[in-house]
């Protein structure tokens, strides 16, 4: 697969994205619901709609594409986890978190609307994910849906990213620094699971044979990890106008980072290994060329530029 035509599948499933999340925030209540609040609804759109390069759905689409699954379910299912993505940052960015200004080269959702806007925005979008789950429009299988919220509910919660992201704020205040296992154990929580989860995603639409299903774990465990230190290498080298946010706050924040503890050059040499490690997982499907945009896919995770 050229990088021609990754870039417009990539472009491809957020455009799906894209689409999904505006017609789901749509101002017209749902059955069940009482009424949509402006304001609250604006806020919601803007932390989910407009940027960003979509790379969660994305997987969960490529990963569904594998099992000859595709429509408006798969492209539900890759929406909620976009919504858990999206909320997700919105309250990172908050000045009891992270404290940015600067998100995807726009105010972050609580200097554009208020903190407490800010915050309900996050909260609605973390409950929605899960209706849209629930939802017989996602899949027609009760305990396929139910899979889904599971594992959404499993990867995004106490035990990954949000307890991820409070062993990352532990760590800013932390006596010594964290050792290597402490280091990886914070980032696959943070920023592994929700990544891992998309794969799983796909898995469980398509009705993967645990074999399968396992190898695409592996797969999406070692991309997980190559993102999140190549996060961090653009955090410590990248340009904050090509980010969309400020860099070097990773350094100011005394985050716990694989560059803090190992340097550039072994973080880069991991980062690379670990596409290879998720590339031969692939192999491990026996799927064959179908993969292709998913090796791909481990590939860009690596060397994006942004």
């Amino acid at each position: 697969m050229t990088d021609q035509d990754f870039r417009r599948r990539l472009d491809e499933a957020a455009a799906v994205t894209e689409a999904t999340l505006d017609a789901l925030l749509a101002p017209s209540p749902l059955a069940g619901e009482i009424a949509r609040p402006a304001r609250l609804l604006e806020a919601m759109r803007y932390v989910a709609l407009g940027g960003g390069k979509r790379l969660r759905p994305f997987l969960a689409l490529e990963s569904a594409r594998l099992f000859g699954v595709t429509g408006p379910g798969a492209a539900r299912a890759a929406a909620a986890i976009e919504m858990i993505h999206c909320y997700s940052l919105a309250h990172d960015d908050l000045p009891a978190m992270d404290d940015d200004d600067l998100r995807r080269g726009r105010p972050t959702a609580h200097k554009a609307f208020d903190e407490a806007t800010a915050i309900l925005a996050g909260d609605g979008l973390l409950t929605y994910a899960f209706d849209v789950l629930a939802d017989p429009a996602t899949h027609q299988d009760a305990q396929i849906r139910a899979r889904l919220v599971l594992a959404l509910a499993r990867a995004a919660g106490l035990g990954g990213m949000v307890g991820g992201q409070a062993l990352d704020l532990e760590a800013e205040t932390a006596a010594a620094p964290l050792a290597q296992d402490e280091i990886l154990l914070l980032q696959a929580m943070k920023t592994g699971a929700l990544l891992r989860v998309s794969v799983d995603f796909g898995a469980i639409l398509g009705g993967a044979s645990p074999q399968i299903a396992a190898a695409l774990g592996r797969y999406g465990d070692a991309l997980g990890a190559a993102f999140q230190i190549a996060d961090d290498i653009l955090d410590a080298e990248g340009d904050e106008a090509a980010l969309g946010k400020r860099a070097g706050k990773d350094a100011e924040r005394n985050k716990a980072t694989l560059i803090g503890l190992l340097g550039l050059g072994q973080a880069r040499a991991r980062r690379d290994a670990l596409v290879e490690t998720a590339i031969a997982a692939l192999a491990e499907t026996g799927l064959g060329a179908a993969t292709a945009t998913l090796a791909e896919a481990a590939r860009f995770v690596a060397l994006r530029s942004s």
